[in-house]
């Protein structure tokens, strides 16, 4: 067999069989996948191609290596083979793995990791788990290149045991409904070592980690249409200073806007309003749903946007939309993407439950993030902005390049009925129902002008009180100045929450 053979049946996976049922599944070959990622026009310069070669049934040792182009871009690329062996690592699976984890980091190059994998060989543990150079040495890489370039998870099947730790590190995760999972112990395990009985999908699938464990970032309907995904989100972290703007729908916000701070408002149409029309690319829309987190376009330039939605809970702040914001934030803060902060927020949920879950120590993990930020950032109350809220919605004392106000705004310790029964709650109690909602007008009339935003503008909490239908150019005008911020201390480090 010539060298062209060789390479031939190298890059041909493992046998027909596993082709077909992958394809029963709707899952793609491994190098299908890549030719898909990648731009039309682009070579995939592979390594370690010839890996147990000479062993038959472990072509490549079911992992695929190399370097290409994305939208232009230079990238590394990892992708498990699951036609071979399920994809499982064996010893030369892990060193290639963290070959090209070393050279993606040497060259400053984005790193996509297509899973669809196994877990660890059991018949090759004793050479692959526990050394320095073992399974561990990739998620030490992981953690390593954490924030100083970007590692992006598509997830296509399983990623079992410690190898689901590979999307954990991950600055993003996308995951495709109906094939995608991760678990640390399988259903089968679950039910052996403590009794339960749960089905794939149930202890992690795909929905469930994008809804419930908030471990996937985007659920995906079809390989293709996570591999599209993939390419959007690393063209947001690439400069766009030359691209055109696709106006938005022109809508007046003001118009969007109800007079009642507690009314119904759907902050997805705020958005729309104010960036690149088709530009907004949502983070975690499954998941916690009081918060918003995406990237946009704002005159063709990219800007993270983090914005309360008080359609879902009152856009009250609760321990997932805390963790959510605050990876968010720090992707945004990593990679040098200005942030803009939409406030319409009550604060932070109260109540045994959400104490026992830990709203503190998650609030405080987002006012951290917050405190952290070291590109330009924008605070915008849309509404209102009380308690904690105005401390994780980048409020004055953050250091935000500025807080713009709409007219409609309020920031105050709570809201007035909440403050005028806190604050009043012995009088009311004493007075007859006659005088009772009187004696509450007024109270409440009186702690509304001293909320004013007009007032607090006076005293320089707010920078600036915008017109709706100006608050566009706005912050247009003030991104374009702060683009020039210098950077002060930052590690540029994103943990898992």
């Amino acid at each position: 067999m010539d060298l062209n053979e060789r390479i031939e049946k190298i890059k041909a996976g493992g046998k027909a069989k596993y082709h077909q049922a992958n394809s029963e599944k709707g899952k793609r070959f491994v190098r299908e996948r890549i030719r898909l990622l990648l731009d039309t026009d682009s070579v995939f310069q592979e390594d370690g191609l010839f890996a147990e070669s000479e062993v038959e049934g472990l072509p490549a040792d079911g992992v695929v290596t190399g370097l290409g182009f994305v939208n232009g871009r230079k990238v590394a690329v990892i992708a498990n083979d699951s036609t071979v062996k399920a994809g499982s690592w064996g010893t030369k699976t892990v060193e290639k793995i963290v070959r090209m984890q070393e050279t993606a980091g040497r060259l400053g190059l984005p790193l996509f990791y297509l899973v669809d994998s196994a877990g660890a060989r059991i018949t090759d543990q004793v050479a692959m788990f526990p050394g320095r150079r073992g399974a561990g040495r990739i998620f030490y890489n992981q953690v390593q290149l954490a924030g100083k370039i970007p590692q992006i998870c598509l997830l296509f099947g399983p990623s079992a045991a410690g190898g689901a730790y590979i999307p954990a590190f991950c600055d993003i995760v996308v995951m495709v409904e109906g094939n995608a999972s991760m678990y640390l112990g399988s259903p089968r395990m679950a039910e052996k070592v403590i009794g339960e009985k749960v089905s794939l999908e149930e202890m992690g699938g795909a929905r469930m980690h994008c809804t419930v464990s908030g471990c996937g970032d985007v659920l995906a309907k079809s390989e293709d249409e996570a591999l599209l995904f993939a390419r959007r989100y690393l063209a947001v972290l690439d400069e766009a200073d030359g691209e055109i703007p696709n106006l938005p729908n022109g809508q007046d916000l003001g118009s969007l806007i109800p007079e009642n701070p507690n009314a119904p408002l759907n902050m997805y149409q705020v958005i729309e309003a104010l960036v690149d029309a088709d530009s907004f690319l949502e983070i975690k829309a499954l998941f916690a749903k009081e918060l918003i987190t995406g990237f946009a376009r704002l005159n063709g330039k990219s800007i993270g946007v983090v914005a309360n939605q008080p359609i879902v809970k009152g856009g009250v702040l609760f321990p997932d939309s805390a963790d959510k914001a605050t990876k968010f934030i720090q992707i945004c803060n990593a990679y040098r993407i200005p942030l803009l902060f939409l406030a319409d927020v009550p604060g932070f949920m109260i109540g045994s439950q959400v104490e026992r879950s830990g709203i503190i120590r998650h609030g405080a993990k987002m006012i951290a993030a917050v405190s952290d930020v070291t590109v330009p950032m924008i605070s915008v109350i849309v509404r209102k902005a009380y308690g904690a809220g105005l401390y994780a919605m980048a409020g004055p004392a953050f250091e935000p390049d500025a807080v713009l106000a709409l007219p409609s705004a309020e920031v105050a310790v709570m809201g007035p009925d909440a403050a005028v029964n806190a604050v009043y709650a012995g009088k009311i109690a004493e007075l007859d129902e006659k005088e009772r909602a009187a004696f509450i007008a007024e109270k409440t009339a009186e702690y509304q002008a001293e909320i004013n935003i007009y007032q607090e503008a006076s005293e320089l909490i707010v920078d600036a009180i915008v017109a709706p239908k100006k608050l566009r150019q706005e912050l247009e005008m003030r991104f374009t100045f702060y683009e020039d911020k210098r950077e002060t201390t930052q590690t540029h480090k994103i943990y898992p929450m």
